[in-house]
């Protein structure tokens, strides 16, 4: 693993509870869990929450940089992110339904270039590949 290149790395620790799990990025620590009717504690957001804010927050993140860019004004950049199981879906494929508000003042070609540059932020595209998990038992 020394020639690749990581470009992402956490760490979960569960001590014995059900669902509630300590994760550390970095110097960042947080809590994932489950809502209490799924039998959690509901001290932090579900690991599926955590994937659509790394959607989300990827998006808003590419959008902004490339609004500041064009100097365009998008205001406040909102994405809210809903995630629906493939079993739930016709497709059978897990669907990431994205919303994006913007509360600066845009038209409507700058609108439609904004909807393209969504669609490229680095999470969209890793999520729309196939991925592979690879485990060891340490």
């Amino acid at each position: 693993m020394a020639e690749t290149k990581v470009i992402a790395s956490a760490v979960a620790k569960n001590s014995g509870d059900m669902y509630t799990t300590q994760l550390t990025i970095g110097e960042h620590h947080f809590i994932a869990d489950e809502p209490l009717d799924f039998g959690g504690s509901d001290m932090g957001p579900a690991p599926g929450d955590y994937l659509c804010m790394a959607l989300a927050s990827c998006t808003a993140i590419t959008l902004r940089m490339y609004a500041r860019r064009k100097n365009w004004d998008v205001g406040e950049i909102q994405v809210n992110v809903k995630l629906v199981k493939g079993d739930q879906m016709a497709s059978g494929l897990n669907t990431f339904y994205c919303s994006i508000h913007f509360t600066g003042s845009l038209k409507e070609e700058q609108i439609k270039r904004l909807l393209e540059i969504s669609k490229v932020c680095p999470i969209d595209r890793l999520l729309k590949k196939p991925s592979d998990v690879v485990v060891v038992i340490e």
